[in-house]
């Protein structure tokens, strides 16, 4: 391999996957021999200096395609932190790179076709390739009732999965991400969701990509630093280009070209303990109930405390859709410590929104779920003038003052 001369890199984001990275190096070298043999290819693992082997493992596994092992310094983790070491090693090579995939560690459903999939759009000239998939209901909670509604209702794109894990991309959108402020959310789980709007909002040329079932460590409703790390680089970025989309009301979403398969397969099957995390959403509320009374208006802080009093969470698309909009605004209007209490605050009524979907999904196969995330996406874009108010009214209320 000449490696001066690079044209195709696949990079691998780790960290304690020792018992999974052989299959998905194994997969990825079978997909780049297969599909991309003419191009002068790397896989690279950027890895959070794991002990569990990882890099051991992936020195070791024989493949075609030459391989790179990059890790972070010890004590240094994050997801973003491993995507920015991969990027600027791409960045020593952007007179010949011509394509960049990533790849998670925990992916179990990786064919070699993923790869071409999500390498050929960006061969063709876009810029960004969404990965399309079906999963289960259950999987995917911060996606589905955060980032695809909000992205779908102020931005007026319909991408499914714009956290989704497996994405391609180019040099010129790299550079692009290199360039920007990267908040420490961002060198943490923010880090797709920061290039996903900055791809959208940097009007590059994206497409999606249907690759199939999803299969992973899939896990319940998170609320611990994936929530809040993903919450923060989102309100943070979309905030920053606040002019581009507060002043247009009304649109009709668009859908982007979709590669790869036409037909999805069903879903992995996921199980969830609703008792288990009924407990662990009481838990979370009571520690957070001061900042919900401090920033919820009176009419939800009551609906809130009787769901817990009836331990029945029925919050449904429009109430989730207003106090999703109302702490995005106070959000912006504070200052750092506001910022930090906000996003706790979202937390467990995040929760209550994914259990109060749970109970409504559970009993239904995969195109019910899929049909109510969409009624839910579509009450975001016709609330959007609920949040249009929010600012209004601050406005009216400066001016008054002056």
């Amino acid at each position: 391999m000449d490696n001066n001369n690079l044209e195709f890199i696949v990079g691998i984001p780790s960290y304690m996957e020792a018992d999974n990275i052989a299959n998905v190096v194994k997969t990825i070298d079978e997909g780049i021999n297969k599909y991309f043999g003419d191009l002068n290819s790397i896989i690279v693992n950027v890895d959070n200096h794991s002990e569990d082997g990882t890099g051991d493992i992936f020195k070791t596994i024989k493949t075609k395609t030459p391989k790179k092992y990059i890790s972070t310094r010890k004590g240094i983790l994050g997801k973003g932190n491993n995507f920015y070491n991969l990027f600027k090693f791409a960045q020593g090579h952007f007179s010949t790179l011509k394509a960049v995939l990533v790849i998670d560690a925990d992916l179990k459903s990786i064919t070699p076709e993923w790869i071409k999939y999500l390498g050929e759009p960006v061969l063709k000239g876009f810029d960004y390739a969404f990965p399309f998939y079906s999963r289960h209901q259950f999987d995917g909670t911060i996606t589905n009732h955060i980032c695809y509604p909000l992205i779908y209702g102020l931005l007026g794109e319909d991408i499914r999965q714009p956290i989704g894990g497996e994405f391609g991309f180019s040099s010129r959108l790299i550079n692009h991400w290199l360039e920007q402020r990267w908040l420490p959310s961002t060198k943490q789980y923010g880090i797709d969701i920061f290039m996903s709007l900055e791809a959208i909002l940097g009007k590059y040329k994206i497409c999606e990509v249907g690759l199939g079932t999803k299969v992973h460590k899939a896990s319940s409703p998170k609320i611990g630093p994936m929530f809040t790390q993903v919450v923060t680089t989102f309100f943070n970025k979309i905030l920053s280009y606040r002019s581009e989309w507060l002043n247009s009301a009304g649109f009709k979403p668009k859908t982007q070209p979709r590669f790869g398969l036409k037909k999805i397969d069903p879903p992995q099957e996921l199980k969830i303990d609703i008792r288990e995390l009924k407990e662990k959403l009481r838990q979370e509320y009571y520690e957070k109930e001061p900042l919900l009374r401090k920033y919820l208006n009176e009419y939800s802080m009551s609906r809130v405390e009787n769901m817990f009093e009836q331990d029945f969470y029925n919050m449904g698309i429009l109430m989730w859709t207003q106090i999703v909009y109302q702490l995005l605004f106070t959000f912006d209007m504070g200052g750092k410590k506001i910022k930090e209490e906000v996003v706790e605050a979202l937390k467990p009524l995040y929760f209550v929104r994914s259990i109060a979907f749970d109970y409504q999904a559970w009993r239904y196969n995969i195109n019910y779920a899929e049909s109510t995330i969409k009624e839910q996406a579509r009450a975001f874009s016709s609330q959007k003038p609920y949040l249009i108010g929010l600012y209004r009214k601050e406005d009216y209320e400066k001016f008054c003052k002056v």
